[in-house]
């Protein structure tokens, strides 16, 4: 809980209170309570820095838009642990959390043959009949529920794959068993709120703000990997190096308009 007597002040002036007490929480935040630890409550702010309930309400939304703190429903408001920040390159989940220095682990919830949905058989170009390896794992950096995934691989291709450990990097598996090496993949990403099952699996509160990415991967040419994964988003971020794309004709050329 803040002093009585607090080190800074929030005052009139060009600027507004509640970013002036964005500031405090977001130092007390960082640099005393550290992840996880709960933030002094509505009433214990509007009393110690003497401000409206309004003012405290708005400082915490943007500290939380921030991602510097999250809310659980009925507990309180708390401060976020740090973001694992991705970027867009083909690695495994375990390739990606040793670049970072942080141990990954995984939790196999299940593996087995069964017949893919259509869109799945389809994009791995899998016969009518054919039927692929479902696996569904927890991937954990440091002990924490990071990911869900949930993959499809064709059996034609990886037979006997539910003999093997499927604990560490797939990817690694590939190359080293069966001389498959992952070369090029199509991703996409979109959002999604965690529902009780996945909630649970990742360790956290039902409507978690997930980020979803799709991924169809390829060996030599042919579909080896359609795998879902669901990040949690209040431990993820993504990073992405952007570059100005091909528009076509300068928008200079003759008979043409900006």
């Amino acid at each position: 809980m803040p002093k009585n007597r607090p080190d800074r002040v929030i005052t009139d002036g060009p600027r507004p209170k509640h970013a002036q007490l964005s500031d405090v929480l977001a130092d007390l935040a960082v640099h005393e309570l550290g992840p996880d630890a709960a933030i002094p409550s509505e009433r214990d702010l509007m009393t110690t820095y003497d401000v409206s309930r309004a003012t405290v309400r708005k400082a915490i939304e943007s500290l939380i838009a921030d991602g510097l703190l999250h809310r659980i429903h009925g507990k309180g408001t708390f401060v976020a642990t740090p973001r694992l920040e991705s970027r867009l390159h083909l690695a495994s989940f375990s390739q990606d959390m040793r670049r970072r220095g942080l141990t990954p682990s995984t939790r196999l919830l299940s593996v087995e043959l069964d017949e893919p949905p259509a869109d799945v058989a389809k994009a791995l170009d899998l016969s009518a009949d054919g039927t692929a390896w479902r696996v569904d794992r927890v991937r954990l950096a440091d002990g924490e529920p990071i990911a869900l995934e949930n993959g499809w691989y064709p059996k034609r291709l990886l037979p006997g794959l539910d003999r093997h450990d499927l604990g560490g990097s797939l990817y690694e598996l590939f190359a080293d068993v069966y001389d498959l090496t992952i070369e090029t993949a199509e991703q996409t990403l979109w959002g999604e709120t965690a529902d009780t099952t996945t909630a649970k699996r990742l360790d956290a509160p039902v409507h978690t703000p997930l980020l979803v990415f799709r991924r169809i991967s390829y060996s030599a040419g042919r579909p080896l990997e359609y795998v879902v994964s669901r990040y949690r988003g209040d431990r993820s971020q993504l990073h992405m190096s952007l570059g100005r794309d091909d528009l076509g004709p300068s928008s200079t050329s003759e008979g043409k308009h900006p």
